[in-house]
């Protein structure tokens, strides 16, 4: 397409997209008195975090979940007048063993054997000393680094315990819970910096911790509000940034926009959709080739009554053999019908890929009513999130690292490159894969080009 007609824009910062990075990058240097505008390829903002109604029912469609160590996404919705509720947790739980055996269960540790629960407890004690000692703002500068980057998870956990179900066990909780791809493909120093930035690899097995809390009205209404005092253009993709020594001009399909900087806060399996001018450098192209995205289907079924309550269970399940892995209560803030959402991860939602509509929907909720029975086969409303197939984000969570990519190209991801800067949930540390991470990522891409403008 060509680029627009009308002379660009003048700004003192462009930002390329509007999700929570992008918008907190721009609210802060407005703040701070700099013009900027805000190019988003999408016809909405919010970025990674959507709320919608489907068919009458309010789903979160993205990312929506508060936890207590979020303090920069705390600190926002307070200052914004956001006001959150806590997921539904009353009851017992649903754990399915490898042999398919459904057991009801209080507290957060799974109904396993004496053994196998000994081996969970060594494996999590492992990998919350790791998380400490490696933490999550320079994993790549341990000594270790290499070491831990060189092995897969799944090999770095049976070299720790001959306990299969032990292992698959916590390997759902990195690999299918938030990593979202098998885990012989991402190394154990990636699995360390999943654990860190949550604060420990124990925050990570507590769903009442991660699972928190949600925004009523729905995660997405943070970017709102975020961008209602903002200059915003959205159904504008960025083509192309060329940069020179007196600064950068952005080229949309719709607007242009010059500036002295720009902020890139899309996640980092895009970057190459943008035609960097003079080109970057190789370091950022070979760093690129090492980062992607995970594959999740998250699956949304509402029905007439939260019908597993009047059986005394919260609604949340877990089986790491299983087609869903999780299941939670997602019931929306004084909604009197119910709401459960379920994920299916990396080979398997590969696997339902190749199925008919009707057909990966009658597995998802087979795969459900495993663990909640019959009820759960007759939802009112059934939605599945595909971030996959989004032109705009082509993945789910996060980008991380093959096997060696975080200890080599870890010190990489932040650096800005001349007046390019970067700021995505991705290359988070506190918060990774999440909205906090993401706000603090924008705030920081802000702060360099302030430090700059006092240098100047």
């Amino acid at each position: 397409m060509t680029a627009p007609s009308d002379a660009p824009l003048e700004r003192d910062v462009v930002v390329v997209g509007a999700g929570p990075a992008g918008l907190m990058a721009a609210r802060t240097l407005q703040a701070a008195g700099l013009t900027v505008a805000v190019l988003e390829a999408r016809d909405r903002v919010g970025g990674r975090t959507h709320s919608d109604h489907v068919e009458g029912a309010f789903l979160e469609v993205g990312g929506q979940w508060v936890s207590p160590d979020q303090t920069a996404l705390l600190a926002l919705l307070d200052e914004l007048g956001k006001s959150t509720y806590a997921r539904y947790r009353e009851g017992e739980s649903i754990y399915r063993s490898p042999a398919g055996q459904v057991t009801r269960y209080t507290g957060t540790s799974f109904p396993v054997s004496d053994t196998t629960q000994r081996e969970m407890d060594r494996l999590t004690s492992l990998l919350d000393e790791l998380a400490a000692e490696v933490g999550c703002r320079q994993p790549w500068a341990h000594p270790r680094a290499r070491e831990l980057d060189s092995i897969s998870f799944a090999h770095w956990l049976r070299q720790q315990s001959d306990d299969e179900e032990a292992c698959q066990n916590i390997s759902m909780f990195i690999a299918g819970g938030m990593l979202t791809k098998p885990a012989h493909s991402f190394s154990t120093l990636q699995a360390v910096l999943m654990a860190a930035s949550a604060g420990s690899f124990s925050h990570l097995t507590d769903e009442d911790f991660i699972l928190d809390r949600r925004v009523v009205g729905g995660m997405q209404s943070v970017s709102e509000a975020m961008a209602g005092d903002l200059e915003v253009h959205t159904g504008a993709p960025v083509r192309t940034l060329r940069t020179t020594d007196r600064g950068v001009t952005a080229v949309s399909d719709t607007v242009a926009v010059s500036a002295q900087h720009v902020v890139v806060a899309v996640p980092p399996n895009l970057y190459t959709r943008i035609s960097f001018d003079p080109p970057l450098p190789r370091r950022q192209h070979q760093m690129h080739q090492h980062l992607s995205l995970g594959l999740v289907i998250k699956v949304h079924a509402t029905y007439e009554t939260p019908f597993w309550r009047e059986d005394g269970l919260s609604g949340t399940c877990f089986g790491a053999g299983s087609l869903v892995q999780e299941v939670y209560d997602n019931t929306n803030h004084e909604d009197p019908r119910g709401t459960l959402v379920g994920f299916v991860s990396d080979e398997k939602a590969d696997a339902l890929f190749e199925l008919s509509d009707d057909a990966r929907r009658e597995a998802v909720l087979t795969s459900i009513a495993d663990y909640l029975g019959p009820r759960a086969l007759s939802p009112v409303v059934y939605y599945e999130s595909d971030w996959a197939s989004e032109e705009w984000t082509r993945g789910a969570y996060a980008a991380s690292f093959d096997l060696g990519g975080l200890s080599r190209y870890g010190k990489d991801q932040t650096a800005p490159v001349g007046r390019i800067h970067w700021a995505n949930s991705d290359i988070a540390a506190e918060g990774y894969q999440h909205v906090d991470g993401a706000l603090r990522r924008g705030r920081a891409a802000a702060e360099e080009i302030l430090a700059r403008q006092d240098r100047a």
